[in-house]
């Protein structure tokens, strides 16, 4: 079942609870990029879809738990906090694993993509969540003609002026 609700602060958000499964990281990117393209920062959603990926696939592998809640707030203008609820009171630790390592790379990816991250205890586990902002809009390139300036004379002297001007042939 997916809701959708405004937090306290008057955040827009929308929430979804998932078996405790791998294959919940599929519902949990659909929910995750069909808000944030509801919300028109759909550029934010291919990074959003990893960070939650990685946030549920942590859940799923940590845990123990039937159900987990994925949560998409809308922060602000320009940021999306992405969040994953479990019953595990543990805190994730970020780990350095050897390069021949399948695993344990997940806080890495959130450090990657996130402007910042972190866990919040709560009374029956704890909250995993990942800050994500949108790039300042850049500035169109301007259009119609450009103009180049003259090049500076390396030697220090100017160039004759083109033929044809008065008073040089």
């Amino acid at each position: 079942m997916t809701t959708s609700t405004t937090s306290p602060a008057r955040y827009p958000r929308y929430t979804r609870t998932l078996p405790r499964a791998a294959e919940s990281a599929k519902a949990a990117r659909d929910l995750v990029c069909a808000t944030l393209t509801a919300w028109a920062i759909g550029d934010l959603a291919e990074d959003a879809a990893l960070v939650v990926s990685e946030l549920v696939g942590n859940a799923v592998e940590h845990t123990t738990c039937h159900l987990i809640k994925v949560t998409v707030t809308r922060t602000g203008p320009e940021t999306v906090r992405v969040a994953v609820v479990d019953k595990s009171r543990t805190t994730p630790v970020r780990q350095a694993p050897p390069d021949d390592e399948v695993g344990g790379r997940g806080l890495l990816v959130l450090d990657a993509l996130t402007t910042r991250w972190g866990t919040d205890p709560l009374s029956f586990g704890k909250r995993v969540w990942g800050d994500l902002t949108r790039e300042p809009a850049r500035q169109p390139a301007p259009t119609g003609r450009l103009h180049q300036l003259p090049r500076a004379d390396p030697t220090g002297t100017e160039p004759p002026p083109p033929s044809g001007t008065p008073g040089h042939p």
